[in-house]
């Protein structure tokens, strides 16, 4: 059977207090709303369908960064989640498959949970999914089942004390054919005091169809909803206590997993060890065997196998470090590839470079790259020698085997195995510290006695 999706997400969200929609607010450096469409393709879908209101313009730029076939369809006037997914209707002529209404800001969705909804679709023509709320007040709709029916969903505000007690709850989220999915929405009336058409209601009006509706469990947290910054952040929270426990349970060691702040496609291999307070931006793939040392930043870069980076240090995108690569205290690395084995330990900035294989980089070394208009590029060979303090003036070229010498100011290439000495002759004064400081100290004296 074939299957669409239809994604929720034109609310404005109007407890966030901001300019951004609220399905682009981030959970782990992502837009909530990337969560709910990574959730849903687990299903594989032929079709996405995107319901867009407030702030349509960059729903629609996010969504086709991350789906390029998802369509985007406008709900000009928010009239209700069963007017939303009328919307979708045209977007979905002809297609003859279950339709699976999701929610944008409900981003936690696991597969398992997605693949009970469609297999309960066999035996059903409506499946509702639901969750035990462990908060008897909670202000949900209750779900009322019998012998595996679902008979109604009753709006908190409207249930008896009894049904009140009931803790399976609505989520929201269900699965339809197609034809009867838009057959019943239509049906849909805004009899109500906001006016508005509930998608919820759909289960009463297949119910006088004599149509079979069911309801699936969940766990709460899948269902875990958006609402508000304090939503925004227990919903990362959630991220960030799962993806720690998938990391630990596939072999990686998390010397801290509180403090360790993971992003939503961070990708760790087994046996690396990840110290304190370690953040990963987006785009960092980890492979086996690393070692992240504690306050380390990484972002957009890739650490391959048996390297070391930290402590304090800050990988910027377009970093590539291969095996074996030392990456040491308060250094930077950013668009520069690190061959095999090279070391740089110590209070350095890499920038737009490519260090060659076994190559050791001294502390205070600086590729001068950007000349206030225009990056420039540093390539240093194999078997290097950067002796500390060595600026490299970009564009510049160190052959293989060649040095520098401490405190140089590099601005031509190097050829391979020379010495590069570019640093002013030393020249000492006997005397002249001693009678330059008994001078200023003078100063001082007769400043103080004018003053006193």
């Amino acid at each position: 059977m074939d299957i669409a999706l239809v994604i929720l997400a034109a609310g404005k969200g109007t407890r966030m207090n901001s300019d951004l929609p609220k399905v682009l607010h981030p959970i782990a450096h992502a837009p909530m709303l990337a969560h709910a469409m990574a959730a849903g393709a687990a299903l594989e879908p032929q079709r996405t369908v995107i319901i867009a209101g407030h702030g349509a313009e960059a729903v629609a730029a996010m969504v086709a960064e991350t789906d390029e076939t998802a369509q985007v369809v406008i709900q000009a006037e928010q009239l209700g989640t069963g007017h939303a997914v009328a919307q979708a209707r045209a977007a979905l002529d002809g297609f003859d498959g279950d339709v699976v209404v999701l929610f944008g800001d409900t981003p936690f969705l696991r597969p398992d949970t997605l693949d009970r909804m469609i297999a309960a679709r066999g035996a059903h023509d409506l499946v509702i999914l639901g969750f035990d709320t462990a908060d008897p007040a909670a202000r949900y709709g209750r779900l009322i089942v019998a012998n595996g029916q679902l008979e109604k969903i009753v709006e908190y505000k409207d249930a008896t004390p009894e049904e009140r007690a009931i803790s399976f709850c609505n989520s929201g989220l269900m699965a339809c054919d197609a034809a009867t999915l838009f057959e019943l929405v239509a049906e849909i009336g805004n009899d109500n005091a906001q006016g508005e058409y509930y998608l919820t209601d759909i289960v009463e009006l297949a119910q006088a169809l004599g149509l079979s509706v069911t309801a699936v469990k969940c766990d709460e947290a899948e269902t875990l909803g958006i609402n508000s910054r304090a939503d925004l952040a227990a919903a990362d929270a959630v991220f960030q206590a799962r993806a720690r426990a998938e990391l630990m349970e596939n072999g990686v060691t998390l010397m801290a997993p509180d403090t360790v702040y993971l992003a939503f496609d961070t990708v760790i291999g087994r046996d690396t060890v990840i110290e304190h307070n370690v953040v990963f931006g987006p785009g960092v793939t980890v492979e086996s065997g690393a070692t992240i040392r504690a306050f380390c930043h990484l972002e957009g870069c890739h650490v391959s196998r048996g390297a070391t980076i930290g402590p304090f240090a800050r990988l910027r995108p377009g970093a590539e470090l291969a095996e074996e690569v030392h990456i040491g205290n308060f250094v930077e690395i950013k668009n520069a590839q690190v061959a095999e084995g090279a070391k740089i330990n110590h209070l350095t900035y890499i920038g737009d470079a490519e260090i060659g294989a076994r190559s050791n980089i001294g502390a205070g070394t600086i590729t001068c790259n950007y000349d206030g208009v225009m990056k420039h590029r540093t390539v240093i060979g194999a078997d290097a020698f950067i002796g500390s303090d060595t600026m490299l003036v970009a564009p510049v070229t160190v052959g293989d085997g060649a040095m520098t010498a401490t405190g140089s100011v590099i601005t031509r290439d190097i050829e391979p195995g020379a010495l590069a000495v570019a640093r002013t002759r030393q020249d000492n004064k006997p005397g002249f510290a001693r009678k330059f400081f008994d001078k200023l100290r003078a100063q001082k004296a007769r400043r103080e006695q004018e003053n006193s």
